[in-house]
């Protein structure tokens, strides 16, 4: 379970939200809604372990996060606005790097088949740099297949998609929420999931 216990939050001189709670159980989702600047990235870079609040606690299975570390890191992936993408690497050496480092090592074959899933099967041995908007987050997205990890934190995941890999998305992050997965997902787009448990959490 992920637990957090009156977060505040602060960035400069303007606090974004104060003394957050809530938690999220195996098959949850939480979408995280509010308008531009609410803090709905730095709340998810906190829940990350990226970011420090101003004070409170997140916890992962009772324990902070603080004390727990590498494995806590390992249990989490984080999609966040910048889609992490190398430009003078091919897609296909992006995909194996970035799984390389999560610690799952795919030989090519297998990141072959991931890429025919989100329709980069042409642009395999393409150098990111040529990839179009829509084809860098199809390429970031790949790490949600790789990923091993319980926990998603997801940031505009939709973003600079068209229907097709919106769709595949949607599917992706069901698929993980049936495999007791757990998603926190800041979007200002209805996600349109089924998911064994859900709730919204809206930031002003």
């Amino acid at each position: 379970m992920l637990e957090v216990i009156n977060l505040t939050c602060v960035r400069g001189t303007r606090r974004l939200f104060k003394e957050l709670s809530f938690s999220a159980e195996s098959g949850e989702l939480v979408e995280l809604r509010g308008p531009n600047g609410s803090g709905k990235t730095s709340l998810l870079r906190i829940l990350c372990g990226l970011a420090t609040p101003a004070a409170g606690e997140v916890r992962w299975n009772e324990t902070s996060i603080r004390s727990l570390g590498e494995e806590y890191f390992g249990s989490v992936v984080y999609l966040g606005h910048q889609n992490a993408v190398k430009d003078e690497l091919t897609t296909i050496e992006n995909l194996r790097i970035s799984s390389a480092v999560s610690g799952y090592a795919l030989d090519k074959k297998e990141a072959q088949e991931i890429l025919k899933r989100v329709g980069l099967t042409q642009q395999q041995n393409l150098p990111a740099r040529v990839l179009s908007a829509g084809q860098r987050r199809r390429l970031a997205l790949t790490r949600l297949l790789t990923s091993k990890a319980r926990l998603w934190f997801l940031d505009e995941v939709l973003t600079s998609l068209d229907n097709t890999a919106m769709n595949q998305s949607r599917e992706f992050i069901s698929q993980h929420l049936k495999n007791d997965g757990i998603a926190i997902v800041a979007t200002h787009q209805d996600l349109d999931l089924i998911a064994p448990r859900f709730h919204r959490l809206q930031l002003s």
